[in-house]
């Protein structure tokens, strides 16, 4: 086995991604580097497969590549944190605002890695806390959001909003959102949430469909603690990290939301400008009227 490793995480069913891993694998090989995977991933790839993260610590990885959408790259995020490694992503998806490079990149973002000539860079993310009468039943973390929702569709979640401890507000609404910057193009964009620079630390709160007067996003400091409080006669909520883990939140929980201890490190190729990549994922025009009219 070759003294360098990355691990492949990617959803191999679609035909597309296994021509592509393929490629990648062999590349990968040719240079010396072993990719390898765990259970679940590379399916029908010729890789080393390893039955837990865990038993990657015993023989390391370098870093983490990930093949597909956003989805994809959540989902690599957290095996890069749990193994103090980078990840870099392979957009195979639609938008797939979070990869490094499309798919007619792939050669180059191989080569980079390859040869070790990329750069780092620290994406923050969010810890929460679910505390019920005084006693902690749940942590996790996430990269783009932590949501809290409603558990019934036909009833309202009542909550009330704390910053540091001081009441902000309270809602009626269908939950509200922790985001990231780097989550601020994800769900909390779609919830009509400022998009913030990733070079920004902080923390967004946003209501989702809040039955209220006051019903803005908050953009609030990386040290303070957000708490979202369950009306204790009202129903119970679900808390989803970046759409992928759940946990269900009893009535009357507190769920505090604070700036993670670790951030997602990630693979950077080029000098482009988040306010270009933010253009070009999103295709926002930016000629206006007034260049129109000559």
């Amino acid at each position: 086995m070759s003294d360098r490793r990355m691990l492949l995480v990617a959803h191999t069913g679609r035909e597309d991604i296994y021509a592509t891993a393929s490629i990648a694998r062999q590349r990968l090989a040719d240079a010396g580097i072993d990719l390898v995977a765990l259970p679940g991933e590379g399916a029908g790839l010729d890789l080393t497969v390893y039955d837990h993260e865990t038993d990657l610590l015993d023989c390391p990885v370098e870093l983490v590549l990930a093949m597909g959408g956003d989805g994809t790259l959540l989902r690599a995020a957290e095996q890069a944190r749990v193994l103090d490694v980078p990840v870099v992503g392979v957009n195979l998806g639609r938008v797939g605002f979070l990869a490094e490079a499309d798919v007619s990149e792939v050669d180059a973002a191989l080569t980079a890695v390859v040869d070790r000539t990329y750069r780092l860079a620290e994406r923050m993310t969010v810890e929460f806390a679910v505390e019920v009468d005084g006693e902690e039943i749940a942590t996790g973390w996430a990269l783009n959001e932590i949501s809290v929702e409603k558990g019934m569709r036909e009833r309202i979640l009542d909550v009330v909003v704390e910053v540091d401890g001081h009441g902000v507000s309270a809602y009626g609404c269908d939950g509200v959102l922790c985001a990231t910057p780097t989550g601020s193009t994800a769900y909390a964009f779609s919830a009509g949430g400022p998009v913030v620079w990733p070079g920004v630390d902080a923390l967004l709160v946003t209501p989702l469909n809040a039955h209220a007067l006051f019903a803005r996003s908050l953009v609030v400091a990386p040290t303070a603690t957000v708490t979202v409080h369950i009306d204790p006669g009202g129903q119970s909520a679900v808390l989803t990290c970046d759409g992928r883990r759940t946990v269900e939140v009893p009535p009357g929980a507190r769920i505090h939301v604070r700036k993670g201890d670790s951030p997602v490190k990630m693979v950077r190729l080029g000098d482009l400008p988040f306010t270009d990549r933010l253009v070009r994922k999103f295709a926002l025009p930016v000629h206006g009227w007034r260049q129109q009219r000559h």
